[in-house]
This record gives structure tokens, C-alpha cells and sequence, in this order.
């Protein structure tokens, strides 16, 4: 069969020696747990079922689709080795496993891997024979309440804003060569005022490293240093083209490693010169005041639930939402795949990144603080260099009883993961301390929508979900991260589910989706909105689109709607 997903799976962190490990792996489901006992990953244990890697075993692509709870899934496959990749350092690569991983190599145990949605690797070369075989445990039960996990029902059935679970594979596994050295990571900082550039370079071992930048096909710069553990260079970029929504112009790079002349890693990668930050209420892309036209994208589909079916899905996601007028869109309780934010950067297309922080404990915890701690930093790490991000969100509606000190702690740590960009600590709920205010409002009555945010037309009074236990605002750019999800289905959904009263008729939809969005556009301190949402997902029908992204209005109609000019850009 061809290989689903084929394309390489980080086009910002592009290795040329690679093989793509997706496709038929053998597989079985553990019910009692009991698999590492019995010896599950042992070369001469036979699994039931066969599954098509990265589709989760709930998704149709899967071939397994089953939707119960499966605390316990094993994963095999025998991997094939190049003869040219003899005398060179090989990794495993997992872009993705929900949650609990462990992994065997011919028998024996490399490694452990814990939370659901950030990459990990490991060297397997010590560990290779002439013939080879992987097994993979996932052990993943949210009912525990310790578990992040988004959107993922705690329930047998899905419901409400809940949707089908997803266990063990979900995104690309993938083989890669290097040296005997190699590049482990890198940081790009982008100067937007200067036109400076620096890069922050992780290797393995001591060795020249050498980066190349090129615009379009020809190169503009290339630099060399010698170093270890982290090494840095600097360039200076003149007359340099900016990246924006409406020319999202990226440089592209290359990184080499040499250890004694010898080429022994080499990357391909990209930047783009933007700049985020926050002044007089207002946020600003490379200097200027931006509204943000956002919508709440949620990363499912319907055959691949948590897995894109192909690269084009993806491309066409963002597509449908800018056909509407959207200029961006908070990827919602789901680390999305590295391949979204590359097309996002690509098409000019903002985003604010967050943590999947539901199913936990008042959706933060202190049994569970370590876990989300360990992971957001992953997920940070990974995606620091993309220049679509605008922003940080690592909890999403925290409720009392909440820690303050938690919630603040997380703020702290991710600022200091990323000075950078701006953070907001829990979007809509229990603010403690964050870069930006917001708030989730989903009245449907567009004048009391309206009346909501009149005090702060004229003072700093602005509308919270919870004023009795939010922080006090001080003059952050603020803006509704969730409103509408104006009910309307054209399907027939059974015990479909939105907000508020549904209208009898598309011209009654129209009606109220215009006035509740011209309320915050014409608010002349309301810097952005985000409407809720982008496609319906399983029962919940508040889309702009169905779930197989069918428009339920004419896309023309929306656009005309979402792109007129906010007050706070005049």
C-alpha cells in the first residue's frame, strides 16, 4: 500500500537521511493491562489485528476503529536498515503518542515517554541486529482525572464539547541518520527592528557548525563557527523582507555539522522576520495595531479524528478559514502537528498556541502539574521557531477551586521559556497573571453582547467571566478569545448540541453572527475575536463549516462580515 502521511512530518527541522515508518504495523489491544507480563514484546508473540499507522485505533483509517476505552495498546513492526546508513548514528522518531509510551528494541527496553501530544526520539544504533523489530506499549486512560487530554470524552460516548478519544499513534513515526555527530536543536531570533539574526545551535559533540541563509533560490549569507554544546552566530540581513499575513516571506537555511572537515549533520530549516508586542491596549504585528479575526480550530476530522488524513487537509483547514476572513486561529485544546504550523507560516496564517489542559482536576492539579509542566516546555521547544505563533496559551477556562500559584507559576515558566511573544495563563477564565486579558462570552442576544462591553469603551472596566475571582485588569490588550457558537445544522446531527437558542432561518444566522461580530469590531479598545467555531465536530454543530467541511453559508457572506476595518486599527 502507499505509505499515508508520506510527507516528511517537521519541514522546519528537514533531514534528507530519513525513512517514513508509517503504514501497516502489527496490533493488538490489552485490555487487562497485562501485556508487558505476558511477554507482549517478545519476537515471537503474534498480535490479533493489523493498523495503519499514524491513524489512532478509534479513526476509521485506522482499520481498527474501535471507540471503547483501550487502556492498554501494543504496536509491531519489523524495520529494515540501509546498507549506507552503516557506520552512522539512527534514531526513532515519534511525532506523537498518546500516553504513556514504553519501546523495545529486539527484545530489549530503551525508553519511556510520558504525555500525549509533543515529539520524542530515541538512538536506537547500539540496539540494532541484521534483523530488526520494534514494539511499542501505550498505556492511556483519561478517566483518571490525571491525564491532560483535551477535548478527548471521559465518557464511553462523546457529548456536548467532548469528542471521541484518541489512543497510542497519532502522528508520524519516522526513522532518521546522522554522524557521528549531530544537531540536536536550534533557536532562531529574528531582529525585526535591526534586521539581526541569531541563531542558538545545540550539538551533540565539539565540531564546526556552518549556516547558510538563503532568500528564494540564491544565498545571501553564510557564516562557520566551532564549538560544543550550544554555539551561536549572528548575521545581519539588509534591506530584509518582512514576514505578515499578507506576505508571509520566509528565508530558508541550511545547517551543516562538521566533525574534521567531515559532513556528519546537516538540517534544512526557514525563519521570518515579524515582531509581536503589546502597547496602549493594543497588539502589534512588525509595529503596526492588529485585529485579530480569529476562529477556534480544534484539530479533528472525521475518519482520522485526531490525525489529518493527508498534508492537503491540512492546507485546506486554513484555506476554508481565510476564504471567510479569518486572519488566524487558536488552536484549541490539541498540540497540533508540526506540518500545520509550517502551512500556517507558509500562507500567512497567525495562530495562538495552547495546552490541552482539560481532564485534569479543575484543569489544573498539583497531582498533575508535572506532567503538563514537562510537556508544555516540549511543545514550546518544538514549536519556538515558527513565526505564525503569536502567542502562548497553556491553560484553557481553569475553574475554582484553582491554585493562583499554580496558574502563575506556568505563566512565569513559559515566559521563560519564550521572552519572545506574549502569554496569556488561562484564556477566559481565572486570570492571575498574563500578558493579555480575555474573556468567553457566548450571549446570543446581540445587544446584551453589546452591553457587556460598554464600560469599557470609556474606562477600565472590562467584562470577566468570574470578577469575583479574576485578577484585576491592568491595561492589557484585551479581547473575547470565544464568542457565537451560534447553533445551526444542516445534517440532521442527532442530539446535536451549540449555544443558545438556534435561528429558524441561514438569514436570522447571518443576522446575529453580523451584529455579535460588529460589536467587537467597532469597539474602540477591543483588540480581537475569536469565534467559536471553524467546523462542527461530531455532535457539537456551531461550525462555520460541517464536519466534512461542507460551508453551511456562502464563505463570501462571512468575509464581508469579518474583514470590515476594526475601530482599533483606524
Amino acid at each position: 500500500m502507499k505509505i499515508p502521511r508520506e510527507e516528511y512530518p517537521r519541514p522546519d527541522f528537514k533531514r534528507k537521511d530519513w525513512i517514513n515508518l508509517n503504514g501497516v504495523w502489527d496490533f493488538e489491544i490489552d485490555i487487562s493491562n497485562t501485556g508487558i507480563e505476558k511477554g507482549f514484546y517478545l519476537k515471537d508473540k503474534k498480535f490479533k489485528e493489523k493498523i495503519v499507522v499514524p491513524f489512532p485505533p478509534e479513526s476509521k483509517l485506522s482499520g481498527i476503529e474501535n471507540k471503547d476505552f483501550m487502556v492498554s495498546v501494543w504496536y509491531k513492526k519489523e524495520i529494515k536498515i540501509p546498507e549506507e546508513w552503516k557506520n552512522k548514528r539512527i534514531f526513532l522518531n515519534f511525532g506523537a503518542v498518546d500516553f504513556l509510551t514504553n519501546l523495545w528494541i529486539n527484545e530489549r527496553h530503551i525508553g519511556t515517554h510520558k504525555g500525549g501530544y509533543t515529539p520524542f526520539k530515541f538512538e536506537i544504533t547500539e540496539f540494532l541486529k541484521k534483523e530488526n523489530f520494534i514494539v511499542l506499549n501505550a498505556y492511556d486512560d483519561n478517566r483518571t482525572f490525571l491525564q491532560p487530554c483535551g477535548k478527548q470524552s471521559q465518557k464511553y460516548n462523546s457529548y456536548g464539547c467532548y469528542y471521541t478519544r484518541v489512543t497510542g499513534i497519532w502522528q508520524t513515526v519516522y526513522m532518521e541518520a546522522t554522524g557521528k555527530n549531530y544537531i540536536k536543536n536550534f533557536k532562531i531570533y529574528p531582529n525585526f527592528d535591526t534586521g539581526e539574526v541569531l541563531f542558538l545551535i545545540d550539538i551533540d559533540k565539539e565540531g564546526e557548525v556552518k549556516v547558510e541563509i538563503h532568500k528564494e533560490s540564491e544565498k545571501i549569507d553564510e557564516k562557520k563557527t566551532y564549538g560544543s554544546g550550544t554555539v551561536f552566530l549572528f548575521f545581519k540581513i539588509k534591506n530584509f523582507i518582512p514576514w505578515d499575513i499578507e506576505n508571509p516571506f520566509l528565508y530558508d537555511v541550511k545547517i551543516s555539522l562538521y566533525s574534521d572537515k567531515v559532513l556528519e549533520d546537516e538540517v534544512e530549516t526557514y525563519f521570518g522576520f515579524r515582531k509581536i508586542e503589546t502597547r496602549d491596549k493594543k497588539i502589534l504585528l512588525n509595529g503596526k495595531p492588529i485585529f485579530l479575526r480569529m476562529v477556534l480550530d480544534q484539530g479533528y476530522y472525521p475518519d482520522g479524528i485526531y490525525t489529518a488524513p493527508s498534508e492537503q487537509a491540512i492546507i485546506n483547514d486554513i484555506k476554508i478559514s481565510k476564504d471567510m476572513g479569518f486572519n488566524g486561529a487558536r488552536l484549541h485544546q490539541k498540540i497540533f502537528e508540526p506540518l500545520f504550523l509550517y502551512w500556517a507560516d507558509k500562507l500567512g496564517y497567525i495562530v495562538w498556541e495552547e495546552y490541552p489542559n482539560w481532564g485534569v482536576k479543575s484543569r489544573i492539579s498539583h497531582e498533575s502539574f508535572g506532567t503538563i509542566v514537562k510537556e508544555w516546555i516540549e511543545a514550546i521547544e518544538r514549536d519556538f521557531n515558527h513565526p505564525s505563533i503569536i502567542g502562548w496559551c497553556p491553560l484553557n477556562e481553569t475553574h475554582m477551586p484553582q491554585d493562583n500559584e499554580l496558574v502563575r507559576s506556568l505563566y512565569k515558566i513559559t515566559k521563560n521559556v519564550d521572552k519572545t511573544r506574549p502569554v496569556i495563563d488561562t484564556s477566559g477564565y481565572i486570570h492571575v497573571e498574563t500578558d493579555i486579558y480575555d474573556c468567553h462570552n457566548y450571549k446570543q442576544n446581540p445587544e446584551e453582547f453589546k452591553r457587556d462591553f460598554e464600560p469599557f469603551e470609556k474606562e477600565d472596566k472590562v467584562w470577566q467571566n468570574f470578577p469575583q475571582f479574576d485578577a484585576p485588569y491592568r491595561g492589557q490588550p484585551y479581547w473575547v478569545s470565544e464568542y457565537g457558537g451560534i447553533w445551526w445544522d444542516i445534517e440532521g446531527i442527532k442530539e446535536g448540541w451549540g449555544y443558545g437558542e438556534r435561528p429558524k432561518t441561514k438569514e436570522e444566522f447571518i443576522e446575529r453572527y453580523k451584529k455579535l461580530t460588529e460589536v467587537l469590531l467597532n469597539h474602540p479598545r477591543i483588540c480581537g475575536f475569536c469565534y467559536t467555531q471553524l467546523y462542527d465536530i461530531e455532535q457539537e454543530v456551531n461550525g462555520l463549516y460541517t464536519y466534512s467541511r461542507k460551508p453551511k453559508f456562502d464563505p463570501e457572506i462571512i468575509r464581508k462580515i469579518n474583514t470590515q476595518k476594526a475601530k482599533i486599527e483606524e
